[in-house]
């Protein structure tokens, strides 16, 4: 596969959904009131970055996908390089109205030493699982850097509540809920090359979340100011749909936390305004899929003019974002939470970091 036609592929993917949103997206406008739906409010969000470095060098990550096909390839059958993979995972602790503090873990990496490392060593996420501190599983989709380290959380609690994608195929399943040992075939040797692997199966309530929402109004309700929103679109490596989280902070607004961005940032912040009862734009965080591999185009300046049009307040970004429209962004005056640099303490870092720092990166954290 040639390297124009690869980069075509990946933004059709994600950043293309928000270029061609931008246009109609640019000014917000109100919805129309039936549509409203009331998802309550809590007091305040924090999400802990456990790992947002599912990879640590994008050529090697391209070069696996072309090497097999390119974007549209299964993932299942790319025997991808192992010493180059990480995960994405995040902490989200909710404060309710009242006062209490709620946990939710979104996705659990991909490759199981790493995750290990991220949840037993770098932070007490394997003793919160045991405890029941982390009641709630959010699988925003399944690609292989949100799903594939699953058994680094089941491992520590089977019988945990997880709400997924509808949208899966049977390895997915096979991964979550059997003891699946997937391989895949090198080209080259012809051998069977290990890619991912669960041994402790999932035995708790698994909630699959379709876009018609637990009440037929398009939201699946966690708890009260707490929603997931399903996006069935198409995403790269034969995946489809990806939940995303929406926090209403009381006196703030909504927040929007997501795994990739998949269905584009703008169509996000659409939904919400369009959809949620009371919508004040309020701020973000997560992979926004937008300069996947840190190649700039000009139409990535019109996402820019479109999330300023939204006046959020604060913007966390890392993963899938990519460090070059981070650091445009905060320059046009889009309010980017700048990270620390913790990750430097980490045994792995990516070879994109920078000192600008535009990124929440490993061991960084935001309130909203």
């Amino acid at each position: 596969m040639k390297r124009r036609t690869f980069l075509k592929s990946i933004a059709a993917t994600g950043a293309a959904a928000s270029v061609g949103s931008a246009a109609n997206f640019m000014l917000p406008r109100r919805a129309h009131a039936a549509k409203k739906v009331d998802i309550g409010e809590i007091k305040s969000v924090r999400v802990d970055v456990l790992t947002e470095t599912s990879w640590f060098n994008n050529d090697i990550l391209k070069k696996n996908m072309m090497d097999y096909g390119g974007a549209m390839t299964n993932q299942y059958t790319i025997p991808w390089d192992w010493d180059n993979a990480g995960g994405y995972s995040a902490l989200i602790t909710v404060t309710t109205l009242e006062g209490n503090e709620r946990k939710i873990l979104m996705d659990s990496g991909w490759n199981n030493g790493w995750m290990d490392y991220i949840f037993e060593e770098k932070n007490d996420i394997a003793n919160m699982l045991k405890k029941g501190e982390i009641e709630t599983f959010v699988l925003s989709h399944w690609h292989l850097d949100h799903l594939w380290g699953i058994e680094s959380t089941l491992k520590h609690k089977q019988d945990l509540k997880m709400y997924v994608p509808k949208t899966h195929y049977p390895e997915d399943m096979a991964l979550l809920k059997e003891k699946a040992h997937h391989k895949a075939k090198d080209k080259d040797t012809g051998e069977m090359m290990h890619v991912c692997k669960n041994d402790y199966p999932h035995t708790g309530e698994l909630v699959q979340c379709d876009p018609a929402g637990d009440k037929g109004d398009g939201v699946y309700r966690l708890m009260p100011g707490v929603a997931i929103r399903m996006f069935d679109v198409p995403i790269l490596l034969r995946v489809r749909g990806e939940n995303v989280l929406y926090f209403n902070v009381k006196d703030k607004g909504i927040v929007t936390v997501t795994g990739c961005c998949h269905p584009g940032i703008l169509s996000l912040f659409s939904y919400a305004r369009k959809n949620f009862k009371g919508y004040q734009p309020y701020g973000c965080y997560g992979g926004l899929h937008i300069t996947l591999f840190e190649t700039w185009e000009p139409k990535f300046d019109d996402i820019i003019k479109g999330v300023k049009a939204f006046k959020i307040q604060k913007l966390g970004c890392n993963h899938c974002t990519g460090w070059i429209w981070a650091e445009k962004a905060a320059a046009a005056g889009v309010p980017v939470v700048k990270g620390t640099d913790k990750y430097k303490e980490y045994k792995k870092t990516s070879t994109v970091a920078k000192a600008s720092n535009v990124f929440l990166t490993n061991g960084d954290h935001v309130v909203f």
